[in-house]
């Protein structure tokens, strides 16, 4: 399923800025950054479900935001893309 999570990390302390970090490198563990706060992923249930738990840790639900995006498929129909922006085919064979 392809998934959009989006976060806002209150960051006018220093814990704020820990939980910033570790909110994005948790999204840049499994998906591909498509804005600062926008992360892209192809996954199953039980990886979302995991990543849902980790940044659930992670956030102060009192001073953050995240909401996650579950789109329908097929996406194509309901992702449009605009702009200069090169995303990651998940579906290709990986080069190195």
């Amino acid at each position: 399923m392809l998934v959009i999570i989006t976060y806002d990390v209150s960051t006018e302390n220093s814990a704020g800025r820990r939980r910033l970090r570790r909110v994005a490198k948790a999204c840049e563990s499994m998906g591909q950054r498509v804005q600062k706060s926008v992360f892209e992923f192809k996954i199953d249930q039980m990886a979302l479900e995991s990543l849902e738990r980790r940044l659930l840790a992670e956030i102060d639900d009192k001073e953050d935001c995240l909401r996650i995006y579950r789109l329908m498929e097929p996406f194509e129909m309901y992702v449009k893309e605009y702009g200069h922006f090169k995303a990651i085919d998940f579906d290709a064979p990986l080069l190195i």
